[in-house]
């Protein structure tokens, strides 16, 4: 396997791609071209948790897929905030930062797909609560002038054949709605904090908020979905998962919703191999990688 550390800018070191490259071997087949996920953790654009990461790669390693994870910009680079002493924001981690970060890891594998056996029409994407939302972002705006502008080459380099989400945040004035109506502190305090990363500001209008929510914009051009949520989700509300599938099927895109009845938030792999708590074991939950797997072979 081929593991590398990949710097995306030349004057960020915090923005990295991380590959897992399947060692080539004849032995295997004729075709020796391997598909690709590449995994992208959440982390409230605050951080990118390790929980969603490697271990995420190595699990579609393990069937046979070239992996890659990718750390984009997020404002503090780190998980544990103290929300009454914040450190300072990263301006780069504001949309559409994260977006670019990602354009840019797809040009680089599409551009080494040759010399790393990957099979460049079948690059998929796996994201996880914000992570999610930068993956149903780029599902979305693949074939938009923002990225053919900014990076100069075909919209194809940003198109990827499938996308799974986990938990996704994909629509933020349901987020907005959710939150008003909650007395917990903390969650407000987070959304805020959370908020403020990704669009800049620290209040937003319903304008700002749809502008930056992927459920606005599935179109034909959306690629095939897979999403998973828990119906009980405390801090990523599964109506987000419920508008998104709405929206695939009003315009005749592929996919498949699996809501299961209970769960926390970021429950990862759902198995002690990614548990930081108790409740991230979830045997029902598990299951969603399976399915997922077999849902993702179609494609």
């Amino acid at each position: 396997m081929l593991i590398k550390k990949i710097q995306l800018w030349e004057d960020n070191e915090e923005v990295n791609l991380f590959t897992y490259i399947l060692d080539n071997s004849l032995e295997f087949q004729t075709n020796n071209k391997r598909p690709a996920v590449i995994v992208i953790p959440g982390g409230g654009y605050l951080g990118t948790s390790d929980r969603e990461a490697e271990p995420i790669a190595m699990k579609f390693a393990s069937q046979g897929y070239h992996t890659f994870v990718l750390r984009y910009n997020t404002s503090f680079n780190k998980m544990e905030i103290d929300f009454d002493n914040l450190p300072e924001y990263n301006e780069r981690a504001v949309y559409p930062g994260p977006l670019f970060d990602l354009a840019k890891a797809m040009m680089i594998i599409k551009e080494n797909a040759k010399q790393w056996f990957v099979d460049s029409e079948r690059i998929s994407l796996c994201g996880f609560s914000a992570g999610a939302h930068l993956a149903a972002s780029m599902g979305v705006h693949w074939q938009d002038s923002l990225l053919t502008e900014k990076f100069g080459v075909d919209s194809n380099y940003f198109k990827a054949n499938a996308v799974i989400l986990g938990y996704p945040l994909i629509d933020y004035n349901i987020m907005k709605e959710e939150v008003a109506a909650s007395e917990n502190r903390w969650l407000v305090d987070f959304w805020k904090v959370s908020n403020k990363a990704i669009f800049g500001t620290d209040a937003q209008t319903e304008e700002e908020l749809a502008e930056l929510s992927p459920t606005n914009y599935v179109t034909r051009n959306t690629p095939p979905t897979f999403i998973w949520h828990t119906a009980d989700d405390g801090l990523v509300y599964a109506a987000n998962s419920l508008k998104m599938a709405y929206e695939l099927s009003k315009n005749r895109i592929p996919y498949e919703l699996h809501v299961f009845e209970s769960g926390v938030h970021g429950l990862s792999l759902s198995n002690e191999y990614t548990a930081s708590e108790k409740n991230h074991i979830n045997p029902h939950c598990e299951h969603w990688f399976a399915l997922a797997s077999e849902w993702l072979k179609k494609y």
